[in-house]
């Protein structure tokens, strides 16, 4: 797949190691990355200085990508950082390599579901 392909996609940026972050949907994710880089738009990741990807999965439909984002907007800090390093424990950027491994998220076994 190429990274400037149209697919739908959730994502999650950090300003820092277990930082502020934020939750957001796309269906470009590499060069929505870079806006949020570059600082294109105002709003919560420009005033933060949130640019670093920390998670990300594709999705075969807008509407489960959206559905998505929508439920991990709900979760807890504590989930939502038990999420990232399950695929990132470093915390690394990863930009660089968004659909180097590229996988759909499995309905069944997209997002492990924290115990309360």
């Amino acid at each position: 797949m190429d990274r400037f392909e149209k697919q739908p996609a959730v994502y999650v940026l950090a300003n820092r190691y277990r930082g502020k972050l934020y939750v957001g949907v796309t269906s470009a994710l590499y060069l929505r990355v870079c806006d949020h880089k570059n600082e294109t738009f105002d709003g919560y990741t420009k005033e933060h200085h949130i640019k670093t990807l920390v998670w990300y999965a594709h999705f075969h439909s807008m509407e489960d990508a959206i559905n998505r984002e929508k439920l991990l907007k709900k979760w807890r800090r504590d989930w939502k950082f038990r999420m990232i390093e399950k695929m990132n424990s470093e915390w690394i950027d990863l930009h660089d390599e968004i659909d180097a491994n590229f996988m759909y998220e499995d309905d069944e076994q997209a997002l492990p579901r924290p115990s309360p």
